[in-house]
This record gives C-alpha cells, structure tokens and sequence, in this order.
C-alpha cells in the first residue's frame, strides 16, 4: 500500500532500538578508535532518515549537552565525515553525513597507509636491514604497502560496482 507521494508506508520504528543500536554502533567505533561522544552523534546521524540533524536535535536523542554535541561534531567535520549546511530560513546548522562517506574514510585511510609505508622504509634504511629494529621496520613497511594495494584493489571494485548498478527505480 503506497502514500499519496507514490513511497511505500514505513512501518513504524522501534526508538528504544534504534537507540540500542546506535549505543551499540558507537561502541564499536570507539573501540576502534573514534572518540565516543563523537562515535554517537555519528551513529545518530546515521539512523536519522535525513542523514542530518541539528544540534539541539542531536543533544535531544543523546541526552547529552550542547557542549557535548559541539566537540563532537567539530571532531566529525575535522575528519571529515560530516559536513554543516545552514537550516533553511534559519541560523541553526544542520549536521549533514556526507554522500559516499565510507568511501572517503577508507581512502584517506589508504592515503595514510602509503604514508606509513613510506616513513617505516626510511626508518628501516636509516637502522640498517642487519638489525632487528632495521628488519622490525623493513617487515612493517611491506605490510603496510601490502595493504595499501589490496586497499585500492577493493576501493576501486566498489566504485565500478557502484557505476554498473543499474538506476533506482
């Protein structure tokens, strides 16, 4: 059965849930580095069904305080997995996920891996590969290039995966 705007009804959603799911989702992202105040905004913003929110609405869902909600969403945009667009007709900023946000993490991620790459070769070089430190490093070098290859292997599937999906309907 559709609405007046052609769409499918939406069944209606289970808040106590969604917000187990987003405590959850946080907590994964924390332990895997991110900082946990921004960890939950993040995953706020990401069951909102506009991928954005304000502020005031974000401290809402949280139950946390605006000052919370501020460090982490500077945190998010320094990072760049948000963005800030003004409300229309209005001063307050919206907190907006980034299209193809995923995507963008993983390749700062391979940038910084080919960085590290290269920085473990000089530190390997400058040690010697007749140390334990030197082959410590050399060994640290090759997995970090293993992995930046394999990395743009799998990001450049993804981005032809998403040119031969064939349109939405």
């Amino acid at each position: 059965m559709g609405t007046d705007d052609g769409l499918a009804e939406r069944p209606e959603r289970d808040e106590e849930a969604v917000g187990r799911f987003v405590e959850r989702f946080a907590g994964e992202l924390a332990q895997a580095g991110m900082q946990r105040m921004a960890a939950r905004v993040f995953a706020a913003l990401l069951v909102s069904e506009e991928a954005a929110m304000t502020a005031a609405e974000l401290g809402e869902r949280l139950k946390v305080s605006p000052a919370a909600v501020s460090g982490a969403v500077r945190y998010l945009a320094q990072v760049d997995m948000i963005g800030r667009e003004r409300d229309p007709g209005s001063r307050r900023e919206r907190y907006v996920l980034h299209e193809g946000m995923w995507y963008e993490v993983f390749t700062r991620r391979d940038e910084f891996l080919n960085r590290w790459q290269k920085t473990a070769r000089e530190g390997a070089d400058a040690l010697g590969p007749d140390t334990a430190a030197g082959a410590r490093l050399a060994e640290t070098a090759e997995f970090f290039q293993f992995l930046h290859g394999e990395l743009r292997q799998i990001m450049d599937r993804w981005r032809r995966r998403g040119e031969e999906a064939p349109p939405s309907a």
